[in-house]
C-alpha cells in the first residue's frame, strides 16, 4: 500500500507528465522512490525515460513545482477521485494492459468499477436509426442481468448506449479522452453531468487536458479493458470502433456484432468483423446466454 506522501508524489508526476505506466515504469523502478526525482541529474532522467535533455530538464522543474500542491485535496474539492495503479480501487483488469493507465480519474460511483459484469456497447459516430433499433433489443436483457454498460460518450452509438441505459434504469460507465475540465462533445454537457452524478465518468487524463485526436484510440483500450465482452452496432470500414474491437480480441474478449444491411456504409465494418469470426447478435438474451456458457466452461 502506498503512503499518502507516495500518492502525492505520483499524482504530481502524472499531472506534469501524464503517460501510461509502460512509459513510467522504468523510472519508478530505477529510482525506487519519487523523492529522488529532484536529486538525479537531468541527463540521467533523460536516459531513463529515453527523452531529450531539454524535456527532462522541463519535467524536473515542473515536478518540483507540482509536488508542493496537495493534489488529493484539490481533486476532492473538484469531486474527482484520483486512483493510482497501486490503489485498491484500481481495476485489476486494466493492469493486464501493456500500457495500463498510471492514474485513472473518476467522478461518480466508484463501486461500478468493481462490478464483474461490465460489457462495452460501441459503434459509429455516424450511427443511423439502425443502431437505435439494435440497442432496443440488446440493452434490456443485459440491464435485467445487472450488466454495467461501458462506452465512450462520443457522438452517435456511444451516446445512444449511455442514454438508453439510463432510460432503462441501468448503470453506465463513460470513458472519455480528455480531462474533466472539458466537455466533449459539447452537446453532451447534460448527459456528462448526469453520468458523473449518478453513474461513473472515467478518464486517464488530468483535469486540464483537452481532447486530442490521439486520445480517443488510447481511451478505447480502457473501454475494452474494463469489459468482459464487446458489442458493436455499426461501423464503417475505417471506423475508430474497429480499434476497440482489436483491443478486445487481443485480450481474448468476445466480440458480438450486429449484422447490418449490405448497402449501408455504416455496416461494412461490422459485416467484415462477422466475416472474420465475430459472433453475430440481434438480441441481448443471446449475449447473456453466451457469456453464461463461457462462465460454466471456466
Amino acid at each position: 500500500m502506498q503512503s499518502q506522501e507516495e500518492i502525492q508524489q505520483l499524482l504530481a508526476l502524472h499531472y506534469v507528465y501524464p503517460l501510461p505506466l509502460n512509459k513510467l515504469q522504468r523510472l519508478l523502478c530505477e529510482i525506487e522512490t519519487l523523492q529522488k526525482l529532484p536529486l538525479i541529474s537531468a541527463k540521467e532522467l533523460a536516459k531513463i525515460l529515453q527523452i531529450q535533455l531539454q524535456t527532462a530538464q522541463t519535467l524536473q522543474i515542473n515536478y518540483n513545482k507540482a509536488v508542493k500542491t496537495s493534489f488529493k485535496a484539490y481533486y476532492e474539492q473538484c469531486s474527482i477521485h484520483a486512483i493510482p495503479f497501486l490503489s485498491e480501487h484500481y481495476p485489476k483488469s486494466l493492469l493486464q494492459l501493456y500500457d495500463a493507465p498510471t492514474v485513472i480519474y473518476a467522478r461518480g460511483r466508484l463501486d461500478l468499477l468493481q462490478q464483474i459484469r461490465k460489457i462495452a456497447c460501441i459503434g459509429s459516430r455516424n450511427a443511423t436509426n439502425y443502431s437505435t433499433i439494435a440497442l432496443q433489443s440488446i440493452l434490456p436483457p443485459l440491464i435485467a442481468e445487472q450488466y454495467v454498460i461501458v462506452s465512450g460518450l462520443a457522438k452517435g452509438a456511444d451516446t445512444l448506449a449511455h442514454r438508453m441505459t439510463i432510460e432503462l434504469g441501468g448503470q453506465t460507465i463513460a470513458v472519455v479522452g480528455h480531462g474533466f475540465a472539458h466537455i466533449y462533445p459539447k452537446e453532451n454537457k447534460q448527459l456528462t453531468a448526469k453520468i458523473a452524478e449518478e453513474h461513473l465518468l472515467l478518464t486517464e487524463y488530468p483535469p486540464y487536458m483537452g481532447p486530442k485526436k490521439w486520445h480517443f484510440p488510447m481511451r478505447n483500450r480502457i473501454i475494452s479493458g474494463l469489459s468482459c465482452a464487446l458489442v458493436v452496432t455499426e461501423a464503417a470500414m475505417k471506423s475508430g470502433t474497429l480499434i476497440t474491437t482489436d483491443h478486445a480480441l487481443e485480450h481474448g474478449k468476445d466480440v458480438f456484432v450486429v449484422p447490418g444491411p449490405i448497402h449501408s456504409e455504416q455496416s461494412k465494418g461490422t459485416n467484415n468483423l462477422l466475416k472474420e469470426g465475430a459472433i453475430p447478435v440481434w438480441n441481448g438474451q443471446q449475449i447473456v446466454e453466451e457469456l453464461q456458457m463461457f462462465q460454466m466452461k471456466y
